[in-house]
């Protein structure tokens, strides 16, 4: 499979700049994969294709105020920070990537916050952007999350084209974030509302949750035609006995399991065994998912619309088939259909 396979023109329009007003409100999208028909709804009305003792499987990481601006020493020059990953807690060690990276080297002293309340000294050099820095602060490990993330702001993507908004800290973010770590939210469990999930909890239809913390991964360029040399950066996840449980009783039981959002899917794909079950894990995955990988676990997906060359994209051509998902992405196009990480939603069904 050719990186050009997912190659299609999307208009700036149709890139979302906002979420819709209400979670549940954005539009839906339904693809049946059985015969490759089509449904147009919205997201609320997304129960009536699942049934008691169905379940959702969502991602209950919590993305944290990653990006920040500061100042290099001596120059004052203005510099981004973005956090990816607290390395060390004791030692304050951070990776991260900066802007511009070429101005900075290993031994600068970067300053953040008003009167400079932040200092943070570069150690290592890990790509040509990535960084290791130690930040200096006196005091417990809770008080210096709690000044760092108060100097962050909310990481959105940057092809949504605008500055972040007061709103967005609670909208690039779901309703269920419980375990501090992404630094991209899973959006499709964004368009899970309070009302939504109460509805679900009276249907009967079940739910339980993985942890994988999102990274920038997602979003970075791909530079090779053959996607088989492309290498995702490994993100940290974990599946719980709890919801091994819970998913291994309902294949046994023959009811259907819907992966929300792709970073699911990943997730209990990387956890699978033999026929259809999973395990518990607790670790890493860098697996990249493209056509034509064959599935074991769930019988639905639901993932918004995704940008052009983008390895969501292709989790999704590849769970609901090729050819199907981009006729159904054309068709999103040409109904106006709003794509990225505050856009509309796809449910894939098999």
């Amino acid at each position: 499979m050719k990186l050009s396979k997912f190659k299609f023109k999307l208009p700036d329009e149709q890139i979302a700049k906002y979420p819709s007003e209400n979670r549940d409100e954005c539009r839906l999208m339904v693809l049946h994969t059985h015969d490759g028909s089509i449904e147009h709804c919205q997201f609320k009305e997304l129960l009536r294709f699942f049934d008691e003792k169905d379940l959702f499987v969502f991602n209950d990481t919590k993305v944290f105020p990653a990006r920040l601006y500061g100042n290099k020493e001596k120059t004052g020059a203005q510099i981004e920070v973005f956090l990816l990953r607290e390395l060390n807690s004791d030692l304050r060690l951070w990776d991260v990537l900066v802007e511009p990276a070429r101005k900075i080297r290993i031994g600068n002293k970067l300053y953040f916050g008003e009167n400079d309340s932040m200092v943070a000294e570069v150690i290592d050099n890990t790509t040509s952007r990535g960084r290791t820095v130690r930040f200096l602060f006196d005091g417990t490990h809770d008080e210096f999350k709690e000044a760092l993330f108060a100097l962050g702001e909310t990481p959105l993507p940057r092809f949504i084209g605008r500055s972040v908004e007061p709103d967005d800290a609670e909208r690039y973010q779901t309703i269920f974030a419980k375990n501090e770590g992404a630094v991209v939210a899973p959006m499709a469990g964004c368009h899970f509302s309070r009302e939504l999930l109460k509805r679900m909890e009276i249907k009967g239809i079940e739910s339980g949750f993985i942890t994988l913390h999102a990274s920038l991964s997602m979003f970075r360029d791909i530079d090779v035609e053959d996607l088989t040399k492309h290498k995702m950066d490994s993100e940290q996840m974990s599946v719980s006995d709890e919801i091994v449980n819970l998913f291994n009783k309902t294949q046994e039981e023959g009811h259907r399991t819907c992966a929300v959002g792709t970073t699911v899917l990943r997730a209990l794909e990387t956890a699978s065994t033999a026929n259809g079950f999973i395990k518990p894990y607790e670790g890493w995955t860098n697996k990249f998912i493209f056509p034509s990988y064959e599935f074991s676990t769930v019988s639905s997906l639901i993932s918004n619309f995704q940008l052009p060359l983008t390895t969501m994209l292709m989790n999704t051509a590849a769970f609901g088939g090729y050819d199907a998902v981009m006729n159904a992405y054309n068709v999103a196009v040409k109904e106006g259909y709003q794509f990225g990480s505050y856009g509309d939603a796809l449910l894939v069904i098999k």
